[in-house]
């Protein structure tokens, strides 16, 4: 197998794990809005609690996965060989009256 098709399967496995960690990163973050909506309806020294939880030990938990989770889609995409992340700006040819 040449490296390019090896490293296009490499890349094919990270985009997956990306996606879906991605996705799961995403809905763990709604799942906390939910909880800071329950707290505020709940009130009291059991919304201090919750929120305490929420922000105590699920949101580093969150920013951690999403991390990771972006550094493999980075990965991903250099190993395919995509760079989107430059700036593919062209120069614009000027018309003949303009210096």
């Amino acid at each position: 197998m040449k490296i390019k098709e090896i490293l296009g399967k490499i890349s094919d496995v990270l985009r997956v794990i990306f996606g879906y960690g991605i996705a799961i990163a995403l809905f763990a973050g709604g799942l906390t809005f939910f909880g800071y909506i329950a707290a505020f309806i709940i009130g009291g020294e059991t919304a201090t609690a919750i929120c305490l939880f929420i922000s105590g030990k699920i949101i580093p938990v969150i920013i951690y996965i999403s991390t990771v989770m972006v550094a493999l889609g980075i990965i991903s995409m250099y190993l395919k060989g995509e760079v989107a992340l430059t700036s593919n700006k062209k120069k614009s040819a000027k018309h003949q009256g303009e210096m």
